[in-house]
């Protein structure tokens, strides 16, 4: 490298951010809203470094063109449905906790000025017209975080100590 470039590329470390704004202009030909020291050195640097010995090859240009043409690029987020898929229904047997209502009675559940609603069933509960296998999967649709079921339905001592 030249002892001009290398010299220029020193003096970059010492600018402030608004000198290195100045120069970003002088290099490209355009302001720039950045104002993050290190980036505007790198890009600074590599500019002056391009104009010295050269950019990228045709070639070079070319193939990233076509990595580019052929990249499957999101243009938007993905839907909320997307992202987080409903549970599936799983119905469960077994031995009747103590700490539920009887089947077929409701837990009724307060959340954020919101008022849920769960039907007991003999195998599992419903919720919105969906078979859940665990009260903690419906907590968790509810809330989106994982809850203790029992805990988040205030449930969390058998029927006859409430």
């Amino acid at each position: 490298m030249s002892s001009t470039i290398t010299r220029e590329l020193a003096d970059l470390k010492r600018m402030s951010v608004g000198e290195l704004q100045i120069k970003y202009v002088e290099v490209f030909g355009e302001a720039t809203t950045g104002r993050n020291k290190a980036w505007l050195q790198k890009r600074i640097a590599w500019r002056i470094q391009a104009n010295q010995f050269g950019g990228l090859t045709n070639r070079a240009i070319e193939r990233a063109s076509q990595l580019a043409n052929e990249a499957d690029l999101r243009v938007s987020a993905p839907k909320e449905s997307a992202r987080k898929p409903k549970p599936k229904a799983t119905l469960i047997s077994g031995p009747h906790d103590a700490r539920l209502p009887p089947v077929g009675d409701y837990i009724v559940r307060a959340y954020k000025g919101q008022e849920y609603v769960v039907t007991v069933l003999q195998l599992g509960f419903e919720y919105e017209g969906q078979t859940y296998k665990t009260l903690s999967a419906i907590a968790t649709e509810i809330t989106g975080q994982h809850w203790n079921g029992f805990r988040f339905f205030n449930l969390t001592k058998p029927k006859a100590a409430r």
